[in-house]
């Protein structure tokens, strides 16, 4: 195997592919614990934790990130929805070219991509969508002489931190020694390293253009999560002040300060113990408020809360939240999270190609030119019908299709060679052979050969028939051709049709064919030769 170098212009270790690099310590810039910035959580608080985060310390942001997925469940079921729908989408991994070990790198890659956890470290690696960014190790094992990841692990983003200098380049957190530490004010990267060469899936996926820590949902999410939170505190207060009758309680004038003292006692913890004990000088009267009490203002701020975050999750609300409009509304709003669905799930497989399909052929087949593409997303909806009726007219007038083409437009597999394949029904024989055998044409053709028919008329109405075809059938052919090479889809080749075989004028060929049907047919009907033999009328 030859030496694989790294970025860096220095040889690869691959010992160290082998063994884990970013693991967790009990104490240092790696804890397993975090702290919940939620509590407590003010708008001063989070406009510094998000300065902060650009600043180069993001441990703050990305611990309100993780809570705001624990404490909202509104927040968690669209993300996760978002997340969930990208990784279970089909994976195709296709060769560069036709060669055959481009082929067979291809495979390889398919291979591994057909594991049954695929989807779980998908779902993993798509924890970038709400933080900003997301990074899974790769612990790396030689099975059967071949590199193969053995691991995909999620590590904790609090445990990496971006290039001081460009705010793009993710490193690894470090512990430091005490002159690196003297050293901090002069040193930009104090703390970081760099991470090593096909270790790590770094996935960024962009909510909008700027720094990667700025692109994350949760940055914008956060806010609406704030102000939901005072909402939901206010209406849990509401409902506990105002969901009881309001207490009252009266004592004698001649009450002394302990008789006082027990009855207020007994208005205070009458709601949690439904029960109370007081002189017989003494009352408790319960008044009803007036007014409206529903705390119909808490909800409609929570669900307006809730509606900006389904927007900024999934571009619409429709598809979560019920609201007017039908189902015609929820379809055109799907096809805006469609579109978030494809732009995810391109910046996903960009990853992947990157960080994992080429260190996978680097490693067993050595650098390359070209490496196999990975594309993630549904198929294209074909219009069959559309394509079946244009072959339909097309191919017999000479347009040449590749059959696996056709195959695979119609998600069918290639037919093995012994495989029983459907056949086109019979068609009557000009010859007179039975037309209920259902031998196809390539099937007779031996009989036929076989039989050797003596030539006679027919053979010459047919050769003089077909004399020039080419030069008859070129008004025809023409124009299509054109229309093929002008067309931008199929859809649009299928719409200008119809106007190309408008202005089309076959009457040449036509009466061509009348007169050879003719003559063929009077022939058959009288049992005549036709012509001399030699091609004569």
């Amino acid at each position: 195997m030859p030496i694989l170098y790294g970025p860096d212009g220095e040889p690869l270790d691959l010992e160290r592919l082998k063994r884990e690099e970013a693991t967790a310590t009990i104490t240092g810039v790696r804890p397993v614990t975090s702290d919940d910035p939620s509590i407590g959580l003010t708008p001063e608080r989070l406009a510094h934790l998000l300065r902060d985060s650009e600043d180069g310390d993001a441990t703050a942001y990305l611990e309100l990130a993780e809570r705001m997925e624990e404490k909202d469940p509104h927040y968690l079921a669209v993300l996760s929805t978002r997340k969930r729908q990208v990784a279970q989408l089909p994976i195709t991994i296709t060769a560069a070219t036709d060669d055959p070990q481009d082929v067979r790198m291809a495979d390889f890659v398919r291979d591994f991509f057909a594991r049954d956890d695929i989807d779980s470290c998908l779902f993993d690696i798509l924890d970038a969508v709400g933080k900003g960014y997301s990074v899974v190790e790769i612990v790396w094992e030689m099975s059967e002489r071949q590199w193969m990841p053995k691991e995909l692990i999620w590590r904790d983003p609090r445990w990496f931190g971006f290039d001081r200098n460009d705010g793009r380049t993710l490193m690894l957190r470090v512990e430091s020694s005490d002159q690196e530490k003297l050293q901090a004010g002069r040193v930009p990267n104090f703390g970081l390293t760099p991470l090593p060469p096909f270790k790590f899936i770094v996935t960024q996926i962009k909510a909008k253009s700027g720094l990667p820590i700025r692109g994350g949902l949760a940055r914008v999410a956060g806010w609406a999560y704030l102000f939901k939170n005072y909402d939901l505190k206010d209406w849990v207060r509401f409902v506990e002040v105002y969901g009881m009758p309001l207490r009252i309680g009266k004592y004698h004038p001649s009450a002394t300060k302990e008789e006082k003292a027990t009855l207020l006692r007994a208005i205070a913890n009458i709601a949690s113990d439904a029960a109370a004990m007081i002189p017989q000088s003494m009352m408790i009267e319960f008044i009803e408020g007036q007014g409206n009490r529903d705390g119909a203002v808490f909800e409609k701020l929570a669900t307006y809360l809730d509606y900006q975050i389904s927007k900024v999750v999934l571009g619409q609300t429709t598809t979560t939240d019920a609201v007017s409009g039908g189902h015609a509304v929820s379809q055109e709003h799907n096809k805006v999270r469609e579109d978030i669905e494809r732009a995810d799930a391109r910046q996903l497989a960009a990853a992947l190609k990157r960080d994992l399909v080429k260190p996978m052929i680097d490693l067993n087949f050595g650098p390359q030119k070209r490496y196999p593409d990975v594309r993630i997303g549904r198929p294209e909806k074909e219009d069959i019908p559309g394509l079946v009726s244009a072959l339909e007219k097309l191919v017999p007038m000479g347009l040449r299709v590749e059959t696996s083409v056709i195959r695979d437009k119609l998600g069918l597999p290639d037919p093995d060679k012994d495989a029983e394949v459907l056949v086109p029904p019979a068609m009557p024989s000009p010859f007179g052979l039975p037309s209920d055998q259902p031998a196809t044409m390539a099937a007779r053709r031996p009989a036929l050969q076989a039989q050797e028919p003596p030539a006679d008329g027919l053979d010459a109405l047919s050769e003089e028939s077909l004399d020039g075809w080419e030069r008859m059938m070129a008004p025809l052919v023409e124009p299509i051709e054109q229309l093929l090479a002008e067309a931008d889809s199929l859809e649009d080749f299928r719409d200008r049709l119809a106007e190309v075989l408008k202005d089309m004028k076959p009457d040449q060929v036509a009466d061509l064919l009348a007169r050879a049907g003719f003559t063929a047919r009077l022939a058959g009907e009288f049992d005549a030769p036709i012509g001399d033999g030699d091609g004569g009328n």
